[in-house]
């Protein structure tokens, strides 16, 4: 079988790549919390965001009060 429909077979996209096509192509934005392309004000707001409409981490959840 020369042709492959999208996502069986042939070329596999780097993650990247995906996450990209998916901001252009459906306004889906993923985001690492740990993107070193990112400074700290904008990781920051990443996790405000995060929190806000996923709840906390579960390793934040998890950890002790100090």
């Amino acid at each position: 079988m020369r042709w492959h429909p999208p996502g069986y077979g042939g070329e596999r996209r780097d993650p990247d790549r995906v996450k990209r096509d998916g901001w252009r192509d459906q306004g889906v934005l993923a985001i690492s919390i740990d993107d070193e392309r990112l400074s700290w004000p904008e990781r920051e707001l990443v996790r405000q965001l995060g929190e806000k409409l996923y709840g906390p981490r579960h390793r934040e959840a998890e950890a002790p009060d100090p």
